[in-house]
């Protein structure tokens, strides 16, 4: 029963937050129609009269915010974690017979609410603008999209357990601007020279690879994607084990 009551308690908790909520969920949405309005009846996106590209430019950009809300999303949760450590929440947890698993069960699954519902408002507000996509491509971009966020998720968790609450928000806003950049969030990444080749490496990368189903990319995530993303995710999970244990040990 405490498992249910807590994680009850987590999302009215989260939704409460309005800081967190307007960063989380508002600002890429404004961000969004900043970008997406003015060029709602452009279907030649990057391109001239010479070069047609067949972009529709609120597609485009929804596809581009989709892994930056998804990030930030996500990463959100490390500043719960550390406003709970502020205020001695965690130790008052640790006196309950709520288990380790059950915690962290709880706050992936907030961080994943979070995530789900900054893509479904970006979904919607792409759709106010005329984007329009087969249903499969709708469901295999937010599938992979959701694998690709779990390596931030557990970063996020990590983070919160690592650093105090008045140092998380610069940490969460450098980190997630700095992957959407390697990522190519906000330009194309092409060629073959020793840059592209660095990100590849990046969770980043791929998350907008998955996103790019929405602008025909068929077959985002060769093999490679799938070993970068499963090795990540291994190894921010075994650190936010890490991390987790080291706090929890403190006097």
């Amino acid at each position: 029963m405490i498992p249910v009551t807590y994680a009850r308690y987590e999302l009215l908790r989260a939704f409460r937050n309005r800081q967190s909520l307007t960063f989380s969920l508002i600002f890429p949405i404004i961000m969004y129609f900043l970008l997406a309005g003015p060029n709602k009846n452009n279907h030649n996106f990057a391109g001239d009269a010479t070069h047609h590209t067949g972009l529709f430019a609120p597609q485009y950009y929804m596809v581009g915010l989709l892994a930056f809300g998804g990030m930030v999303a996500v990463f959100s949760v490390g500043a719960r974690v550390a406003a709970e450590r502020t205020i001695g929440w965690n130790r008052q947890l640790r006196l309950t017979p709520l288990s380790v698993r059950n915690y962290m069960r709880t706050k992936v699954i907030v961080s994943y609410t979070m995530a789900i519902l900054s893509m479904v408002l970006l979904y919607a507000a792409g759709i106010t603008l005329g984007v329009r996509m087969p249903f499969s491509h709708w469901l295999q971009m937010s599938v992979l999209v959701l694998l690709a966020l779990v390596p931030f998720t557990a970063l996020g968790l990590a983070a919160g357990h690592l650093l105090r609450d008045d140092a998380l928000s610069p940490a969460i806003g450098g980190g997630v601007s700095l992957f959407a950049f390697l990522g190519g969030t906000w330009f194309p990444i092409t060629g073959h020279g020793l840059f592209t080749a660095f990100v590849k490496l990046l969770p980043s990368y791929w998350l907008v690879q998955a996103g790019h189903i929405g602008i025909g990319l068929t077959h985002p995530w060769t093999g490679e994607a799938w070993a970068v993303v499963a090795v990540w995710s291994a190894a921010a999970i075994a650190f936010a084990a890490w991390a987790y244990r080291r706090d929890t040990k403190r006097p």
